[in-house]
């Protein structure tokens, strides 16, 4: 996809524009990979006008105005997206030390060739550009889950930094609930699992940078998740947490983003039971991946739009459903929306990621790796 942005002057920044809504509905984001890994290029959004209008009838609006920095998006056609990886889904992703994006993919086999047992959790490394990239699974018995839906523990967060790679599991209590934290050494073919867990949160992720971890903000690692324990169950917030990047597998050392002070600037506490809210949207905050664009110097925000109450599963949007694009200058805010749709022209999945490999220098054009069609896209 490609992304427009407004001319940086006073004229815009003092009328706070936002985005330009397109009356159509494009496609898929960086619909190139095939795991639903959409390749967008920024070419109409849908759902919000400028003046702040609401989403078309029937569907979930979008809670905060339209962005500033970001005044079009252009997604490339439907036709274009790159599918692998079938049957599988979820994919987070994140560039590594090695100049790979290693990925961990949930219910599925993985990429082609596939392996001969499903599996809840299962780790790949992914090489090559956009248009020509080449999926392998990397086997691992230390960290390979079993099980289906709630009962097998999931990848929902991904991080490289000095070599290592992190992990976020989700479903720890093998019944949909609670977060672990895992790390590898060795690019993936081991790894080792905290000993503690988040029992209030069930979908952590974390803020990408670029390659392992270079350009980061400061010299912390920065976390989120919808404030809820169940993987499957929307909360009215997402919570965002930091640690230093040395002491990432310490829970003593995690901080949580309590409020943001006159001057804009976050305050943090220990305490996990003063957390704030760094993202409000009744009833619809769930499933979400965020990455630091650094040529628009924006944070970028990925929320799938949970299915809507009373679904079997709310957390599925595999096959149909919408989701909405959100921006900030830090991982604290403010947040804008770049775009918003409540109905996508494809299955959104259940997770969307832009890589930050393949984001241009100019932070322009951008590529949207999702799982929808249970794939990655």
């Amino acid at each position: 996809m490609r992304l427009r942005t407004y001319p940086e002057t006073e004229e815009n920044a003092s009328h706070g524009r936002g985005f330009l809504a397109s009356p159509r509905l494009f496609g898929s984001a960086l619909r190139v990979l095939a795991w639903i890994v959409v390749i967008c290029g920024i070419s109409g959004l849908s759902g919000l006008a400028d003046d702040g209008a609401a989403a078309p009838s029937g569907t979930v609006s979008p809670p905060y105005p339209p962005s500033p920095v970001i005044a079009w998006i252009d997604w490339a056609k439907l036709d274009t997206v790159v599918r692998r990886a079938k049957g599988s889904d979820n994919f987070p992703l994140t560039w590594s030390d090695d100049d790979a994006i290693y990925t961990t993919y949930g219910d599925g086999f993985g990429f082609q060739p596939f392996l001969p047992e499903k599996l809840s959790l299962g780790v790949a490394r992914i090489t090559g550009t956009p248009d020509g990239f080449q999926g392998v699974n990397l086997r691992s018995e230390s960290i390979e889950q079993y099980g289906e839906g709630r009962k097998g523990r999931k990848g929902w967060g991904l991080l490289s930094v000095n070599g290592v790679l992190y992990l976020w599991l989700g479903h720890a209590d093998r019944n949909g609930g609670q977060a672990q934290l895992a790390w590898s050494k060795d690019h993936g073919l081991t790894w080792t699992y905290a000993d503690w867990r988040f029992a209030e949160f069930g979908l952590v992720g974390f803020v990408n940078f670029g390659k392992d971890y270079a350009g980061a903000r400061d010299e912390f690692v920065y976390a989120y998740s919808h404030d809820g324990p169940k993987a499957d169950e929307p909360a009215d917030r997402f919570i965002l947490m930091r640690v230093p990047q040395d002491q990432i597998n310490q829970r003593d050392a995690w901080q949580f983003f309590v409020r943001r002070d006159e001057q804009g600037q976050p305050v943090w506490s220990h305490d996990i039971g003063k957390r704030g809210a760094v993202f409000e949207h009744r009833d619809a905050c769930l499933r979400s991946a965020i990455t630091y664009d650094a040529g628009i110097k924006r944070y970028l925000w990925w929320q799938a739009v949970p299915q809507p109450p009373g679904h079997k599963d709310r957390g599925d949007t595999r096959f149909d459903g919408g989701f909405g694009v959100y921006d900030a200058p830090e991982p604290w805010g403010p947040w804008t929306t770049a775009f918003f749709t409540g109905q996508w022209d494809t299955g959104p999945g259940e997770h969307g990621d832009f890589p930050s490999k393949w984001i241009s220098e100019d932070g322009r054009t951008l590529y949207l790796v999702f799982s929808g069609d249970d794939h990655l896209d």
